[in-house]
């Protein structure tokens, strides 16, 4: 069982079909325009992809998802290293944490709930602050994705 420090946990009940939020996670230019992210290239398992952010202020940050499973409408998982802020750093000697988003068909729409973990594995002295602005990221992040496919 994870430790509370070790996973970010996030669900949101999305009025859209399963098909529709499933396209906005699996397809790199979508999630990209949600996210608030440019990725050079598609989502494809065993792949990595990289980019960069796009939210006004962040924009110096460069990052690597690699990519661990696309299950059709149902899961997507990959891997990052959260919370890269420093560009003087080089954080690819780190862990990187796993992110999954699991869907499910419900009444009027989707269940999507998002697991991140792999915390209490990060240098120490980043540990505290990348779970702390991830657990926050995760929120505004699912309030993002709601609008998107709502739209």
């Amino acid at each position: 069982m994870a430790s509370s420090t070790d996973c970010i946990r996030k669900k949101i009940h999305l009025r859209a079909p399963r098909a529709r939020v499933w396209k906005a996670l699996a397809d790199a230019t979508e999630f990209g325009t949600w996210f608030g992210m440019k990725l050079e290239g598609g989502f494809i398992p065993g792949q990595s992809v990289h980019g960069r952010i796009t939210h006004p202020g962040y924009e110096h940050i460069r990052l690597e998802v690699k990519v661990e499973r696309m299950e059709p409408e149902s899961l997507f998982s990959y891997r990052w290293h959260p919370y890269p802020m420093d560009p003087k750093k080089d954080y690819s000697k780190e862990p990187m944490t796993l992110v999954e988003f699991h869907l499910q068909a419900v009444e009027d729409g989707t269940l999507l709930q998002v697991v991140e973990s792999g915390f209490d594995q990060l240098p120490p002295e980043r540990r505290d602050e990348a779970f702390r602005m991830n657990d926050g990221g995760w929120t505004s992040q699912m309030a993002r994705i709601e609008r998107h496919v709502a739209s």
